[in-house]
């Protein structure tokens, strides 16, 4: 069995199983990296890390169009119900085991509101066992030392912001690396705003020289199968 992971910019990933569609901060509206559009996408599931414009980006119309059901903590999920969007709603250190695989979700030091300036509730990330692969999306966050206790789950794949001045920048994402030993670190989060302009080459290649992971770059578009 395999998980095909997709990139779509900023931290926007697309998770095809044999049974499921997954897309997580689907921000592609607005986002001059995305190389699809937003009714490109057919996802069965949509996972928000956190209410911030550039992470819940098109999940409403996404959502409603394809019938997706929207996995995020409590108060993202009861906005979706308001909406009109099926919802699962969750909470930090909670997993749920859905019919693709299980979900749980981890912090992240960030902050979470909707545009309007409601609360988004806590900001988070995703754990998620699906196919028999372990896959780690941090979501907007700066480092923490719990990441040792992530990385206890024996991560394939993790998907870290380098980005800086928002979330963790390149140093700290290493030590984010060497905290979580995953197999495969995919780098996200850059480029896509002046503010977050990052050497990409330069981060992977310290990524390489400083820790026993494997620093992948993945253009828009782009699919890794693991």
């Amino acid at each position: 069995m395999t998980v095909r992971i997709t990139y779509h910019g900023h931290s926007c990933f697309s998770f095809d199983t044999d049974t499921a569609r997954l897309l997580i901060d689907p921000f592609i509206t607005g986002n001059s990296m995305a190389e699809v559009r937003a009714d490109d996408l057919n996802p069965h599931y949509i996972l928000v890390s956190h209410a911030h414009g550039d992470h819940l980006g098109d999940t409403v119309p996404i959502a409603r169009r394809s019938g997706a059901t929207v996995i995020s903590n409590y108060e993202i999920a009861h906005y979706m119900e308001e909406q009109g969007v099926k919802s699962h709603g969750m909470h930090i250190g909670g997993a749920y085991q859905f019919p693709f695989g299980k979900v749980k979700l981890t912090i992240a030091h960030h902050g979470s509101s909707f545009e309007d300036g409601r609360y988004g509730g806590s900001p988070c990330g995703f754990l998620l066992w699906l196919d028999g692969k372990v896959l780690y999306h941090a979501g907007d966050t700066g480092l923490f030392y719990d990441m040792t206790l992530i990385g206890q789950a024996g991560i394939d794949v993790a998907m870290l912001p380098i980005g800086d001045n928002f979330t963790m920048g390149p140093e700290d994402a290493i030590q984010a690396v060497q905290f979580l030993h995953p197999k495969t670190t995919i780098l996200m989060h850059y480029d896509t705003f002046e503010v977050i302009a990052q050497d990409e080459q330069s981060v992977a290649e310290m990524i390489s020289s400083q820790t026993s992971t494997r620093p992948a770059i993945m253009r828009p578009g782009e699919t890794m199968t693991v």
